[in-house]
């Protein structure tokens, strides 16, 4: 990172901090129609250039081992709208528009796209996962 750590918080220059991480940043994608968590992925430089390039998100897959551009063979895309960093510039979120079904790659029980990988909540009084898409 060049920015010196006493400005990272005030500059308005892109500068993430892809060594914190062993090259990757966390980057959350967030529907910015309804504020809904979408996902979770990782990027790497690559990812974050395409994705600046095509306004498509992308990701670097840690399973894979490679780039990948969300919804290519499904057609579930997700559009950037936005691009946020945070304080320390070492984790951002895609602000998108959904321009297919959903972005989880799981389906729900009547075999339909869930919109989001998120679709399980933890119930406190139960101590199990409780699906929010029934």
């Amino acid at each position: 990172m060049s920015t010196k750590d006493s400005d990272i918080e005030s500059t308005n220059i892109l500068d993430l901090d892809f060594e914190k991480r062993n090259g990757l940043l966390p980057a959350i994608a967030q529907d910015a129609a309804s504020g809904q968590i979408l996902m979770l992925g990782y990027v790497n430089k690559e990812a974050l250039d395409i994705t600046i390039k095509t306004r498509l998100a992308t990701f670097y897959s840690t399973s894979r081992k490679e780039i990948w551009t969300k919804g290519l063979t499904t057609g579930d895309q997700l559009k950037i709208l936005n691009i946020f960093t945070d304080c320390d510039q070492d984790a951002i979120i895609y602000q998108v528009e959904m321009m297919g079904k959903g972005a989880c790659h799981t389906k729900n029980k009547d075999q339909k796209t869930r919109k989001s990988c998120f679709y399980r909540v933890y119930s406190f009084e139960t101590d199990q996962l409780e699906n929010l898409d029934q």
